[in-house]
């Protein structure tokens, strides 16, 4: 017997964009969970009923209603009958473009008006229900990172600001905001996400040391776009273009929280940022419990960029000791990336998006040349002169001091 088995959500809606579809989601409709798996089905749910296919081996889930039970988005309750209907199934979804099902006759169920808001490019909520997961926010914010030229409906702005204010936002768990921001850093519009999150005001309560940095001036001779905040979103739009990966892409979102902390009788100037920056990076990575990598190369940016701007001027002792305190020696890779978070920060600036950003090459030029220092080699003539301990340090250092002046 056949069973009525409905494609839904992300994949209608990409089909429907002419994307790639990248993961299908199925709804099967009038089953049970003894029935599924009478007929094969395997179940992998641990929330509420998910199976898998037997034969294409895609996660397919019984319909299901929700009501919400308690505070954040873990406070709900699912409901699942061989009586719920598909678009019982739809109306619990987040936003329009993500409430369409296909069946396998290939018609669309569109009970909600999604393939008009993708035509008009527009983000819009299903129900009021989606008020009642926090979440819903943050996915809003990625998809508005992955969608750039789509805007969002004034009513669910509006919503979004009601939940926040009722202190929704609080309610989200360390875990699922960093999963989510991740993801929209990773997009195409990474700015759109913070723009988002800033003007329903999620950002101020998930993320205050980037909300602050909006409206903070900086010197217009090094910064034409002036705004700590409008220049953080033109970073994150260069690494967007250049594809860089994202440690880099967190390291750019930290790498000046400290001038949002600037006493206002020191701006447009931000001495010293740089250690209140690694601080703030610290702190916001323990808080969304990031990953070792992003957090390690955030901190490093935070410390280390304005040097890393500056080194056209370094001497080969300056170099060295920049080398030496990036550790690009054990982890060169890492500072590699270091010097694009640097590049994408030079670049993201009104008007200096094509600028030149000769320091990149020049350091791992630099540290090219420390790297073939052979430290076995001096190390064993060093110990055959009789030294010992610092003097074989200070051999090695000499070696690599002359390999940078040699270039020079």
């Amino acid at each position: 017997m056949s069973i009525q088995m409905f494609l839904v959500g992300g994949a209608v809606r990409d089909a429907l964009l002419g994307l790639p579809v990248q993961d299908r989601d199925w709804v099967v409709v009038g089953e049970t969970p003894k029935s599924l798996i009478d007929k094969g089905f395997v179940p992998v749910g641990k929330d509420f009923p998910v199976f898998l296919d037997p034969v294409t081996h895609e996660e397919v889930a019984l319909a299901r209603t929700e009501r919400k039970t308690g505070s954040g988005y873990h406070g709900f309750q699912f409901h699942t009958d061989p009586g719920v209907t598909l678009e019982e199934d739809l109306i619990r979804r987040d936003l329009t473009i993500n409430a369409m099902a296909r069946g396998a006759d290939g018609v669309l169920v569109d009970p909600h008006g999604g393939q008009r808001d993708l035509a008009a490019r527009v983000l819009r909520h299903v129900s009021p229900a989606f008020a009642e997961d926090p979440v819903r926010i943050l996915r809003l914010a990625r998809f508005a990172a992955r969608f750039g030229d789509f805007s969002v409906a004034p009513e669910t702005m509006d919503l979004m600001r009601e939940m926040v204010a009722a202190g929704e936002a609080d309610a989200l768990v360390a875990e699922r905001v960093w999963q989510e921001i991740a993801r929209g850093l990773m997009e195409a519009h990474p700015a759109r996400m913070i723009e988002i999150l800033r003007d329903c005001g999620a950002l101020a309560r998930i993320a205050p040391e980037l909300d602050r940095l909006f409206g903070v001036p900086q010197p217009e001779a090094h910064h034409p776009e002036i705004d700590t905040g409008v220049h953080l979103l033109l970073v994150l739009q260069e690494c967007a273009r250049v594809q860089a990966p994202l440690p880099v892409r967190y390291a750019a979102l930290c790498h000046d929280l400290g001038k949002g902390v600037t006493p206002r009788d020191e701006w447009p100037r931000h001495l010293r940022h740089e250690t209140r920056s690694e601080k703030l990076a610290i702190a916001l990575s323990q808080r969304w419990r990031v990953s070792s990598e992003c957090k390690e190369l955030a901190e490093l940016v935070a410390r280390e960029h304005t040097h890393v701007h500056q080194s056209l001027d370094f001497s080969p002792e300056a170099q060295l000791r920049l080398i030496e305190r990036c550790d690009a020696l054990r982890r060169p890779e890492r500072f590699a990336q270091l010097l694009l978070a640097c590049e994408c920060d030079a670049r993201g600036r009104a008007g200096l998006q094509d600028r030149e950003y000769p320091q990149r090459a020049k350091l791992l030029a630099a540290l090219q040349r420390v790297q073939a220092v052979d430290q076995a080699a001096i190390s064993a003539a060093a110990l055959a002169e009789g030294k010992k301990g610092p003097a074989i340090g200070q051999a090695i250092q000499a070696a690599r001091l002359a390999a940078l002046r040699e270039a020079r």
